[in-house]
């Protein structure tokens, strides 16, 4: 793509890490999307009438040259019903009472449920 070698030459000459790591991730979000609109039969602008967003918008988002906000790539991940981004999730208990019992009491208590030995106890 021609595209491509024009942020390339521009990351080449500017040296700045955070600038070549989000272009980075918006090409890969954008390429992803791409991939399951092929996969899908759909073009960009069936796309954008999905998402209820102006083609020229979508399109903008699916250059991978534009800066991408949260909201949009999880607008864009409901409507495809697919996570763009793996983040791992870390659940962790802060207990703000006195503990009378068990700990596991407690916990069950608090959250409702039976204490499972996978699940962290509480974080510190």
């Amino acid at each position: 793509m021609k595209k491509n070698n024009i942020i390339n030459d521009w990351l080449t000459e500017n040296k700045d890490p955070e600038i070549e790591k989000l272009v980075s991730r918006n090409l890969a979000i954008a390429n992803k999307v791409h991939k399951i609109l092929k996969e899908r039969n759909l073009s960009d602008s069936d796309f954008a009438k999905i998402l209820g967003k102006r083609p020229s918008e979508v399109s903008k988002w699916l250059s991978g040259t534009h800066n991408l906000t949260q909201k949009s790539i999880i607008k864009m991940e409901l409507a495809l019903g697919v996570q763009l981004i793996y983040i791992e999730q870390v659940h962790k208990y802060v207990y703000l009472g006195k503990i009378e019992g068990s700990m596991k009491e407690e916990i069950n208590k608090y959250t409702g449920k039976k204490y499972k030995k996978t699940m962290p106890a509480y974080a510190s």
